[in-house]
């Protein structure tokens, strides 16, 4: 027995086709897959709400971090060094390095190989005795720029940082964060009018380098 099917999913042209009832079976999962595939999303865009933002992050080395080094067993090395705006701290022996970016993991295998000649033990301990939080908000703000905190900020938190929104312009309610990780770079929107009003809308917690960008409201002549 032929039936006649007629193609139902969007974006396909319409065709009537004989098929037996066999291949209904076959038919029913090549229209979910094709609606499946319609209903795909952008990755990297994201809302608020998703726990993708509130992933915690490696420690990572920024400008302002206060660096303890110890030496075993050559404690002559030892030192306390404070993370230049330039990423660079300055060692006994070797000199400028560029740590900005390193883990202290990864600074320790670092300075392993670069005081080699001089360690009878191969080791090297990299603490971290306080972290400096940076991040970035730009446009309608009345202050732009870098904000250099010593704790972790919310979204709304670095607005105030950087001098409040500019009320004359600032679209409140579609704050971007972007994100770079992973060798991707995500946007979430952030609604802070409602957490200026005091109302349930959910703080935004930032990650070190995050862009905040308030983009300006639209205005009718």
């Amino acid at each position: 027995m032929n039936i006649i099917a007629t193609s139902i999913v969007p974006g396909f042209k319409t065709r009537f086709v004989h098929l037996s009832r066999a291949m209904l079976p076959v038919l029913g999962l090549m229209l979910t897959l094709a609606w499946a595939g319609c209903q795909t999303q952008n990755p990297g865009v994201n809302t608020v709400g998703e726990s993708s933002a509130l992933q915690p992050e490696a420690t990572v080395l920024h400008e302002g971090d206060r660096l303890r080094i110890s030496f075993p067993g050559a404690s002559n090395l030892d030192t306390t060094q404070q993370v230049r705006t330039d990423g660079k701290i300055v060692l006994p022996v070797v000199g400028e390095m560029v740590v900005v970016g390193m883990t202290p993991a990864g600074l320790e295998k670092e300075l392993v190989s670069r005081y080699s000649t001089q360690l009878l033990s191969k080791e090297v301990t990299v603490a971290v005795e306080s972290s400096a939080f940076v991040v970035y908000v730009t446009g309608a703000v009345l202050r732009p720029g870098k904000i250099l905190s010593n704790r972790p900020l919310t979204a709304l938190e670095a607005v105030m940082e950087a001098g409040g929104f500019d009320y004359t312009r600032a679209n409140q309610k579609s704050v971007k964060v972007i994100r770079h990780e992973n060798g991707q770079t995500r946007s979430y929107t952030v609604n802070l009018k409602l957490e200026m009003q005091g109302k349930s809308g959910g703080t935004f917690p930032l990650k070190a380098s995050d862009v905040v960008y308030v983009p300006e409201s639209f205005t009718w002549f």
